[in-house]
């Protein structure tokens, strides 16, 4: 489970709050008003998530390209498309 931080420790400690609530590597929720409103994580993590994301996108697009979901046109075709040309 997430360790939580509370707003109001995070005003009076600050970044020692972040990085004892981070120091086994897991994330940290803040809350604010008892509702948990934002997650800080180690940057490692964060970095992992990211790379993650992005492998995720490109298999997206190597599928799309397998299924024929593409089109091939020019840069100003495709802004005509846009309605902006």
């Amino acid at each position: 489970m997430s360790n939580i931080i509370h707003a109001n420790d995070l005003k009076t400690r600050g970044v020692s709050a972040i990085a004892k609530a981070t120091a086994n590597g897991e994330e940290a929720v803040i809350t604010v008003r008892n509702k948990m409103t934002y997650v800080v994580l180690p940057i490692e993590q964060y970095n992992h998530l990211r790379e993650c994301e992005l492998e995720a996108a490109v298999q997206e697009v190597r599928d799309d390209m397998e299924k024929g979901r593409f089109v091939v046109q020019s840069a100003e075709d495709h802004v005509k498309g846009l309605g902006r040309g």
